[in-house]
């Protein structure tokens, strides 16, 4: 019965950021759950590129070549699926500056992305869910970075904060719908994302991994099974929450 309840047979998802990294992983998973994944993204080659990993595993995936700063194309994105049953909002950038140095281009520019890009994929999603009366789950994508400062994190960490403020109020006003809403906020991930970072990656990376009790940093894997989860029945009675795979390293810096 446990096994059962992450079964997505018949069920569609829609998971943006899905050209790479923990985008990518969350639509091969779903779709490895039973799920027919629209894979959504900017980045149309890594876009097919994932549709065809599920193809090859006997999985169904659409390709969606699309910006989630676009609010209008992603609601008709999501406006041709014929039902609508899991959001996974992933998409998302990385910034890095100083407070006293950070520029409105800069926030305006991660905000965009990070939060308006979430809010543009929970509206699209809810409409959808609300008028087919689908009872689903939109699964938002935080991070770590909630729960303490750091240095440069200001425009990510306000993005990611901001996530976990539209989780929990969502939450409240589509729950009578029977519409589950909640985030994941991971630690440190090694994705293409976090590697382009070089010394400063490599750094981070170690400093995280002996700062976790299992002595190791997250992989895209490690996120994608708790967007699994609470997409699935398992969590059929959780929302609003926001669930935390960071390897047990609560203060990441």
């Amino acid at each position: 019965m446990a096994l059962k309840a992450y079964d997505l047979t018949g069920r569609t998802a829609f998971v943006t950021g899905a050209a790479g990294g923990i985008g990518r992983a969350c639509a091969v998973l779903l779709a490895r759950a039973g799920a027919e994944v629209r894979c959504a993204d900017r980045d149309e080659q890594g876009l097919h590129e994932t549709a065809t990993l599920i193809k090859d595993e006997g999985g169904t995936a659409r390709p969606h070549h699309l910006d989630v700063t676009d609010p209008a194309g992603l609601q008709q994105a999501v406006e041709s699926c014929e039902r609508l049953d899991v959001m996974a909002a992933v998409a998302g950038i990385m910034h890095s500056s100083p407070v006293l140095e950070t520029r409105d281009e800069d926030l305006d520019r991660v905000l965009g992305v990070n939060f308006k890009g979430v809010l543009y994929a929970c509206q699209a999603a809810a409409r959808h869910m609300i008028a087919r009366q689908v009872r689903g789950s939109i699964v938002t994508m935080a991070s770590g970075a909630v729960d303490t400062g750091g240095p440069g994190l200001l425009c990510y960490g306000a993005s990611k904060a901001a996530v976990v403020q539209l989780t929990k109020t969502l939450a409240t006003e589509v729950g009578p719908h029977g519409i589950r809403v909640n985030a994941v906020a991971p630690g440190w991930v090694r994705t293409p994302m976090t590697q382009r970072h070089g010394e400063a990656q490599a750094h981070t990376e170690a400093l995280m991994a002996r700062r976790s009790p299992l002595g190791r940093v997250g992989e895209p894997e490690d996120v994608a099974h708790a967007v699994l989860h609470l997409a699935s029945d398992a969590s059929s009675f959780t929302t609003g929450q926001i669930l935390r795979p960071n390897g047990g390293v609560a203060m990441p810096w």
